[in-house]
């Protein structure tokens, strides 16, 4: 069976990090026939925009994309490429993996926590009114009268929207992740101890699908005291699921804890659709050195693969790359025990050596 995926090569270290991706995954003999997009500062002067249309019409039309990094450009009236891509094509889930491979540098090695953040509510809604404007002098006014409490009037202002409906759909996501995947525990996360109404509806919509599982484990950890336990006791946690902001906060913490963003895969999905990425910036500074981690993307291009069914060949990927980290030998410079070690290899080289990995393993 061929698959037909878009991949959008990105800008800044984007393209490399993109050729060196889909080399591995060939290597695995699954069959992709590549729609190939470019997104990002580099096609602003041609296309008037860093999203263009055709992008979003390609992942439409195929349903799965990887994509490597994309700066988004200043003053385009674009917030984020990454967050227009999950509001166009609603992708309301972001998983994000947190996994300990043998060889990197980090003060845990036993790291296995899957972060699953909603994307389309919370503070990240885009819900703001700006210091002395009318609408927010308005606002300021109607709150203050509403609630009996004060807000100073040289305030702005950020609405933070928590529906039933998006905390029912992804506690439902975390809850067929964690069962799809032999996970065991599901911990959902808020600060409901302040924020009773939003944060307290989000717990009560995550109890209530959670008594539909009998079979996995819920529980229930402030945001705060959730950054303690997973530095002190990470052993003790599997599926979190969580709103937009504490998602985005808890993920890098996740990230941290094995490694850094250059170990950090990720996935933003829907119901229909699903864009694997490396959750890592751009790097323009590095552009064309043959020179950043490419393991982000390759772990985010075995997500991929398990989605489409490819799980043999995700197996295979994983493994290849584990063993490269493992031996390092031909690792790029973050992942030597001393990031000046003139026998740091390339990007391109350790994708080569992955690739030699993954002939052996097959």
């Amino acid at each position: 069976m061929t698959h037909k995926i878009t991949l959008i090569r990105g800008d800044g270290v984007g393209p490399e990090l993109a050729e060196a991706t889909r080399r591995c995954i060939e290597a695995t003999g699954v069959k992709i026939d590549w729609d190939i997009m470019d997104a990002g500062a580099n096609v602003m002067d041609k296309e008037g925009t860093p999203l263009p249309i055709k992008v979003l019409e390609s992942i439409k039309k195929n349903k799965v994309a990887l994509k490597a990094p994309i700066t988004t450009p200043i003053g385009t009236g674009f917030r984020s490429v990454n967050v227009a891509l999950r509001k166009e094509l609603g992708l309301y889930s972001c998983l994000r993996p947190c996994k300990s491979y043998p060889g990197v540098r980090s003060k845990f090695d036993d790291i296995d926590i899957v972060v699953v953040r909603e994307n389309t509510e919370d503070l990240y809604a885009g819900i703001e009114f700006d210091i002395d404007k009318s609408e927010t002098k308005e606002l300021i006014s109607f709150l203050s009268e509403k609630t009996g409490k004060k807000i100073q009037p040289d305030s702005a202002i950020s609405i933070k929207p928590i529906s039933a409906k998006a905390s029912e759909r992804i506690a439902r996501f975390a809850f067929d992740y964690a069962k799809k995947n032999g996970r065991k525990k599901v911990t959902a996360v808020a600060k409901a101890n302040i924020m009773k109404f939003s944060d307290g509806l989000f717990y009560k919509e995550c109890q209530k699908v959670a008594k539909e599982y009998p079979e996995i484990e819920y529980n229930e950890v402030l945001v705060d005291n959730m950054c303690i336990q997973m530095v002190q006791y990470p052993e003790n946690y599997d599926v979190l699921v969580m709103p937009n902001l504490y998602g985005d906060i808890i993920s890098d913490l996740g990230a941290g804890l094995v490694g850094g963003p250059g170990l950090a895969p990720g996935a933003n999905i829907s119901d229909e659709y699903a864009v694997f990425e490396a959750t890592h910036g751009s790097a323009p500074q590095f552009a064309g050195q043959n020179k950043l981690n490419p393991t982000a993307m390759i772990l985010s291009a075995v997500m991929m693969l398990n989605h489409i069914g490819e799980t043999k060949a995700a197996k295979i990927l994983e493994n290849a790359t584990a063993e490269v980290i493992a031996e390092g030998k031909n690792v790029t410079f973050d992942l030597k025990d001393n990031p000046t070690d003139p026998s740091a290899v390339g990007t391109s080289q350790m994708a080569d050596a992955i690739i030699e990995k993954i002939k052996s393993n097959i």
